[in-house]
């Protein structure tokens, strides 16, 4: 195996896959969470948090043809058939990535947000009432279960950022 194929900095499972990257299988840590519901998965910085939700949120929108010859492949079946459902079944993915902004600015994570929330409301929808980020996310997840009749998938990648881009300035917290 050269260098080169080795996934240095790659955080996304799509690209990893299809570059040929070099991959351990996590895909059976997958299985393990499908039997639960709500997860806070804490790991230290570097430890492939942001490359397991991307794998996550592949899953969850049913992208097959990625998990080629991993361990997910094989067991997709039964679990589906287990859980009664369609194997590689399509989920409404509310993907948050914090991770883009410089929080330094006190407006940034509203920014941030607002852009997350505008791009979900042109897939599902907006109601007049909903006039803060608390309503409008609350409604696009409303939304998306009834469009799709599935459960919605929210995964938080870098929920830490804000804080530790403005923790030595307490003043900027308060926004946050």
């Amino acid at each position: 195996m050269s260098a080169q194929n080795l996934p240095i900095g790659v955080q996304s499972f799509q690209s990893l896959r299809e570059s040929g990257y070099l991959y351990v299988d996590k895909t059976p840590y997958i299985e393990q969470l499908l039997r639960g519901k709500v997860y806070f998965l804490s790991r230290p910085r570097r430890f492939g948090k942001s490359l397991f939700l991307s794998t996550l949120a592949a899953y969850f929108r049913g992208q097959k043809e990625l998990f080629k010859g991993l361990y997910l492949e094989k067991v997709e079946e039964a679990l589906a058939q287990q859980e009664g459902r369609e194997a590689w079944q399509e989920y409404p993915v509310l993907y948050l990535d914090l991770n883009g902004s410089n929080y330094k600015e006190p407006q940034s994570l509203a920014i941030n947000l607002n852009d997350h929330l505008t791009l979900w409301e042109g897939l599902y929808g907006i109601a007049p009432s909903e006039k803060d980020f608390s309503m409008r996310f609350k409604g696009v997840i409303r939304r998306a279960c009834e469009q799709t009749g599935r459960q919605v998938v929210i995964l938080v990648d870098e929920y830490d950022k804000p804080l530790l881009d403005t923790i030595e300035q307490p003043e900027l917290n308060e926004n946050h």
